[in-house]
């Protein structure tokens, strides 16, 4: 093969890659997009804890048999042993609890939007390791800010209703517990590939989630309506383990930047199916603090590519 011809095939071959790249970005968008409405109708009947359990089991058997078919399937190295803890814990337990506590009394587009904000706890985060955020990351984190503020202020949601108050709290404490397994996994010497380390994780997640289960809502479970089941398994199978892997792909792929700000269509997605789907008002409110949201999440981005 002569060198032009060469040349020519490793262009073909990653133009291949790149297409294949956006194809999975958009599969993970949707699936991140769609997974708000779906847990809220979930939630109609499930209670939010028993539900995060029940999902999480699903994910472990799926992350099994998704590496098994891969040809995968290996069991962590010590060394990786403190990331399978810290994302087992913190992203998916954590994220798993918080999210439905808060899905249980928030719009499920206002939840996709609050959840989406971990990008920017990680800015305060970063600065504890004497790390430099730079203006534009700073400028970033306090339109981002601004935006929640909006979005929680007395005249946008009643103050007075401690349930909606813990709602939004959780969804808040959801970015954060995510942002912190992130904060970690970007520190962490990786052995084993992330995906490798998905089962694992998920193991950690279905105990605790299942002990905490027991103990908070001893009278609770999934129920068995078959739009519940059904929003489990697209949960628990299409929108857990197999968009995280989707997710990893891509982000393998793909330049960061491109990556941080295709995933920002996700929340956009959530809102826009919670009206249609669940005929949740799209108020000037909601709109108003997503896009000081949105746009704190890009100035982060973008000043994090810049280093």
């Amino acid at each position: 093969m002569s060198f032009e011809a060469g040349e020519e095939a490793r262009a073909l071959d990653h133009a291949r890659a790149r297409r294949r790249a956006l194809l999975l970005l958009v599969l993970a968008v949707v699936c991140f997009g769609t997974l708000w409405p779906v847990s809220k109708i979930a939630l109609r009947d499930a209670t939010p804890i028993w539900f995060a359990a029940a999902r999480a089991g699903l994910g472990v058997a799926t992350s099994l048999a998704l590496l098994a078919a891969f040809g995968r399937l290996r069991l962590p190295r010590r060394a990786d042993l403190p990331i399978v803890i810290s994302i087992g814990v913190l992203q998916l337990t954590s994220f798993f609890a918080f999210m439905n506590l808060g899905l249980r009394y928030v719009p499920a587009g206002r939840s996709s939007v609050l959840a989406y904000t971990t990008t920017l706890w990680l800015v305060p985060l970063a600065l504890l390791t004497g790390e430099r955020i730079g203006r534009l990351r700073a400028i970033g984190v306090i339109v981002g800010l601004a935006g929640v503020a909006l979005l929680c202020n007395p005249l946008a949601i009643d103050w007075t209703s401690g349930e909606i108050l813990g709602g939004n709290a959780c969804l808040l404490l959801a970015a954060l517990s995510w942002a912190l397994a992130i904060f970690h996994a970007r520190r962490h010497a990786w052995q084993r590939s992330p995906l490798e380390l998905l089962p694992w994780q998920f193991l950690i997640a279905s105990v605790l989630l299942a002990l905490l289960a027991a103990v908070a809502e001893p009278a609770g479970g999934i129920g068995h309506y078959r739009g519940t089941l059904l929003a489990l398994f697209y949960v628990g199978i299409v929108a857990g383990p197999l968009a995280t892997w989707a997710a990893t792909s891509v982000a393998r792929a793909l330049p960061t930047i491109t990556t941080s700000l295709g995933f920002l269509a996700a929340p956009v997605l959530g809102m826009l199916l919670s009206t249609l789907w669940l005929g949740e008002p799209l108020t000037s409110g909601l709109l108003a603090g997503a896009a000081l949201i949105l746009s704190g999440l890009v100035l982060v981005a973008l000043g994090s590519a810049r280093g």
